[in-house]
C-alpha cells in the first residue's frame, strides 16, 4: 500500500523571551516506522573540540528513509552540547522532531544511540571551561588528544535495543524534569554544515533503506565533507550516481527522449529547412526566368494598338469617296428626262 504522507506544522513556542525563544516541533510525519538503528563503528575525533552528533534516519516525501551518517561536528559556539532528532509516534503518524544545540541535552524520545547518547543526556563528554573533555569509556578519540580526556564506564549503555523512535512498539520513555527544563533554554538551530551533511545523504542512493536494506553504505564520517566508513569501520566510498527523485528521473528520462527525437527527426528537419531555403531560390529563379517573357509580352501589347489604329481611319476615308458618285447620277436622270421633254414638243 502506498505510504500516505502528511505534512505537519506543529510548532511549540517556548515560554522565555522571545529574543531567545527557538521553534521545536515536527516538520514531516509518515505511517511508517522507521528502520531500526544500524551498528556501526565510530570513526576518531579529526579535531580537538569536536562533539559527536550521533547517525539516524531522515525521511524523503517519495522514496521513504534514508540513514544520515554519524559525524563529528564542531559546535556553535563554547558550552553548547547537541540533543539529537528523534521520531515520535502520536496520533496514528510518525513525527520527525529536530535536533538541536543548547547548554543541557534536552529530550531526544529515549533512543539509545550510542557512544555517550544512551537515550538521557549525553555521557560522551564535558565542558571545562573552553575546552571539551571526552570520555574514552564510549568516545573514540585521536592520541594527541589524551590530555583533555577521562573515563567514566557508568554511562556505558549495555543490550542490543536497536528502536529508533518513540511510542507504541518502540520506545517508551518521558521527559524527566531535568529535560523538560532543558527544552525552555534557548537553543541553536543546526549548523550549515549539519545541514549539508543531510542534503547529502539524501542524493546517495545507497543510504536508503529500500535500497540497503537498513545497512546504509556509509554508516559514519568522521567530519562533514571528510572520510566515509561503513559499519564496520572501514572506509567507504559514496555513491557515483546521485539518488533522484522519481519525478526529476521522469524529467531527465523525457528530456533524453526528446533529445533522441530531435537527433531523429533531425535530418527530415533539416532537409525541410533545406526546402525551405531553396523554396525563395527557385521561385527567384522561376521569376528571373519569366521576366524575359513577361517583358516580351507587354513589349507585344505595346506594338499591337500602333498597328491596329490605322485601320478605322483608312476604311473611314475610302467609304465617303465610294459614296460620293452616286449623288452625282441621281442628278443626271432629270437632265435626261429634259432632253426628251424638249423632243416631244
Amino acid at each position: 500500500m502506498k505510504n500516505r504522507i502528511s505534512i505537519l506544522f506543529v510548532a511549540i513556542m517556548l515560554s522565555i523571551p522571545a529574543a531567545f525563544s527557538q521553534v521545536i516541533g515536527i516538520s514531516i510525519s509518515a505511517n511508517i516506522a522507521p528502520p531500526e538503528l544500524p551498528v556501526y563503528a565510530q570513526p576518531i575525533c579529526p579535531a580537538d573540540g569536536y562533539i559527536w552528533t550521533p547517525g539516524y534516519w531522515a525521511y524523503d516525501n517519495v522514496d521513504g528513509y534514508y540513514w544520515v551518517p554519524g559525524v563529528w561536528v564542531s559546535p556553535p559556539q563554547y558550552g553548547y552540547l547537541w540533543t539529537p532528532c528523534y521520531w515520535g509516534y502520536d496520533n496514528g503518524v510518525y513525527g520527525f522532531h529536530h535536533g538541536y544545540w543548547g547548554s543541557h541535552v534536552g529530550f531526544y524520545g529515549g533512543v539509545n544511540y550510542g557512544y555517550g547518547y544512551g537515550g538521557v543526556g549525553y555521557g560522551g563528554g564535558m565542558w571545562v571551561g573552553h575546552s571539551f573533555r571526552y570520555n574514552t569509556a564510549v568516545t573514540n578519540i585521536n592520541r594527541n588528544m589524551e590530555r583533555n580526556v577521562y573515563a567514566d564506564n557508568s554511562v556505558v549503555s549495555h543490550g542490543g535495543n536497536r528502536t529508533s523512535f518513540n511510542g507504541p512498539g518502540g520506545v517508551s520513555a518521558r521527559p524527566s524534569p531535568q529535560e523538560q527544563s532543558a527544552m525552555q533554554e534557548h537553543h541553536i538551530n543546526p549548523t550549515g554544515q549539519q545541514a549539508s551533511h543531510q542534503q547529502a545523504a539524501s542524493k546517495d542512493q545507497n543510504q536508503f533503506a529500500k535500497v540497503n536494506h537498513g545497512n546504509p553504505g556509509t554508516a559514519a564520517m568522521n567530519k562533514v565533507g571528510g572520510q566515509h566508513f561503513n559499519s564496520t569501520g572501514s572506509r567507504a566510498t559514496p555513491s557515483a550516481g546521485n539518488h533522484a527523485q522519481p519525478a526529476q528521473q521522469q524529467r531527465s528520462a523525457t528530456a533524453r527522449s526528446n533529445t533522441a527525437q530531435r537527433a531523429q527527426n533531425a535530418p527530415a528537419q533539416q532537409q525541410r529547412q533545406q526546402q525551405t531555403r531553396q523554396q525563395p531560390q527557385a521561385r527567384q529563379q522561376q521569376q528571373a526566368h519569366q521576366q524575359p517573357q513577361q517583358q516580351a509580352r507587354q513589349q507585344q501589347s505595346r506594338q499591337q494598338p500602333q498597328q491596329a489604329r490605322p485601320q478605322p481611319q483608312q476604311q473611314a476615308r475610302q467609304q465617303p469617296q465610294q459614296a460620293r458618285p452616286q449623288p452625282q447620277q441621281s442628278h443626271a436622270q432629270p437632265a435626261h428626262e429634259e432632253s426628251h421633254g424638249e423632243g416631244r414638243r
